[in-house]
């Protein structure tokens, strides 16, 4: 049976604030990587406007699925869940891919 104490109960809150600190530190850099790895894929997005490459790569698609997935399994994290966050993540890449290269096409059209 737990201990309801008012002391107990004082410490174990201390405990889960600190606890959810660390969880918002980690929920902080997660989305700066994030940031950071969308900096990357924009840059990826104006190479394939500039050059009529699709805005998806389901080769590159497939090998990433399989190396986040050994790297979930190697991190004790649900290989499943890498796999849904990555494909969630491919879909918002995708999106930014296709508007970079519609913006290329109106471009070059205002241009002509």
């Amino acid at each position: 049976m737990p201990d309801e104490s008012p002391e107990a109960t004082a410490l174990a809150m201390e405990q889960l604030l600190s606890i959810r600190g660390s969880i918002d530190n980690i929920d902080a850099a997660l989305i700066h990587l994030l940031a950071e790895r969308f900096k990357f894929t924009q840059q990826v997005g104006r190479l394939k406007a500039a050059y009529g490459l699709p805005a998806s790569d389901p080769a590159r698609e497939q090998r990433q699925v399989a190396r986040l997935r050994e790297l979930a399994i190697d991190a004790h994290l649900d290989p499943a869940f890498a796999e849904k966050w990555f494909n969630f993540v491919v879909a918002e890449v995708i999106q930014h891919h296709e508007e970079i290269a519609a913006e290329e096409s109106g471009a070059d059209g205002a241009r002509s």
